[in-house]
């Protein structure tokens, strides 16, 4: 089949991306600003500002394996409705949370909504990118969240920093009430279950499949350890080193990553997983570094140039590899498990890097958070060592495997 004629962009994708951008944007607006209102506001501890963003987590890891076993079986177009509910209700309440437990609550419920709508969307998105384009679809649709993850604490930090917390709440649910009309209309043109004929019985194909997601679940895990000390800690920061437009961090990213973003898809499709991780870290952790040593906005841009380019070429590829690893039906937990080890490496970064801020400071924490994708480097690069190894071996009987270069 023609490469050319196998279309991606169909109305359905379309409206999904754009779907998953807004879900996104909803997210990062509040995930940025919270833990700076907690501190300033609520007069949480370090711990306690450390929970904020880890409790959420943990609870869309939680939801996301139910998600999992629902849309196995037939019931993503509830997910999506169900999802944005719970999320929608739990930003309003944050407006009466007066005390940290209430807000550590509403947290919690927030991330079992975010949970089912993440899980939803990008599964509904693989089920309709032609096989043939899945790395170049899955960068494109991946996009979104990458743009999300850079516009949403922009946003979210110009809010709070003008206007205040109470209008940061109305626009963050105001854009999570936009999804509602979009999603209408998609799961109306949908199946509500795309399904495949079975090609072995589903305890094998479960168990074959943890096994090949473990190494991309983990190298996605060190990725979203660092970032997780950008969307906890550096609204602190900026305080820290007298940097009053460190929000234009983010700004510089997301420029990075609309660049990015288009070209790794292809890359990804025609050389496969090396090309893009092997430098992409090394970029995260140039990024990381600048940005600890940053004195001025103008030395924040080549800070941002790099972790975008990055974090925008890694992240879809590591999605795309983990997709393609899978059977057809099972992508709902592929992508569970993606958007499970990025919520558990926020998490685990934000916990680690805050205790590390405790004793430091926060320009040291960004040092010592480049320690991550270090190690992702040093495992993945084993992982190549030791197949190329196995390859010129007879072959002795199953391994972990990812998509080689084409």
């Amino acid at each position: 089949m023609n490469h050319s004629s196998e279309r991606l962009w169909t109305s359905s994708f379309i409206l999904l991306t754009l779907c998953n951008l807004l879900l996104f944007i909803g997210l990062q607006m509040t995930l940025s600003t919270l833990p700076a209102y907690a501190e300033g506001t609520l007069q949480a501890s370090s711990v306690q500002v450390s929970l904020v963003t880890s409790l959420f987590a943990l609870s869309a890891i939680a939801s996301r394996l139910f998600s999992a076993k629902a849309m196995e079986k037939g019931g993503r177009n509830l997910l999506v409705f169900l999802g944005l509910a719970v999320s929608l209700a739990a930003v309003v309440g944050y407006y009466w949370a007066g005390s940290i437990p209430a807000l550590l609550l509403l947290r919690m419920l927030f991330g079992i909504g975010f949970g089912m709508a993440s899980t939803a969307f990008p599964t509904m998105a693989s089920d309709i990118i032609p096989v043939r384009r899945m790395g170049e679809g899955m960068g494109y649709f991946g996009l979104s969240t990458s743009l999300a993850m850079s516009a949403g604490p922009l946003i979210g930090l110009s809010l709070l920093q003008g206007p205040g917390f109470g209008p940061l709440l109305v626009c963050t649910a105001g854009v999570l009430a936009l999804i509602l009309p979009f999603a209408c209309r998609l799961t109306a043109g949908l199946p509500a279950h795309h399904k495949e004929p079975a090609a072995a019985p589903v305890s094998e194909l479960k168990g074959g499949a943890f096994r090949r997601l473990f190494i991309p679940c983990l190298l996605n895990f060190l990725l979203a350890v660092s970032y997780g000390g950008l969307l906890g800690f550096l609204a602190l920061y900026g305080a820290e080193v007298h940097l009053e437009r460190i929000a234009y961090f983010f700004l510089f990213n997301a420029a990075a990553i609309v660049v990015v973003r288009p070209l790794s898809g292809k890359i990804y499709d025609r050389f496969g997983p090396p090309a893009l991780l092997i430098p992409g870290s090394l970029f995260i952790v140039a990024g990381l570094l600048l940005l600890s040593f940053a004195a001025s906005t103008a030395a924040l841009f080549p800070a941002a140039l790099c972790y975008g380019i990055g974090f925008g070429s890694m992240q879809p590829a590591l999605q795309t590899w983990m997709i393609q690893s899978v059977e057809p039906r099972q992508r709902g937990m592929a992508n569970g498990m993606f958007f499970n080890s990025l919520d558990l490496g926020v998490a685990a970064g934000s916990m680690i890097l805050g205790s590390i801020a405790l004793y430091t400071s926060y320009a040291v924490m960004y040092r010592y958070s480049a320690l991550a994708p270090v190690l992702l480097l040093l495992i993945y690069t084993a992982v190549l060592l030791v197949k190329r190894c196995n390859s010129r071996k007879p072959a002795a009987g199953p391994s972990v495997s990812y998509p080689a270069a084409k």
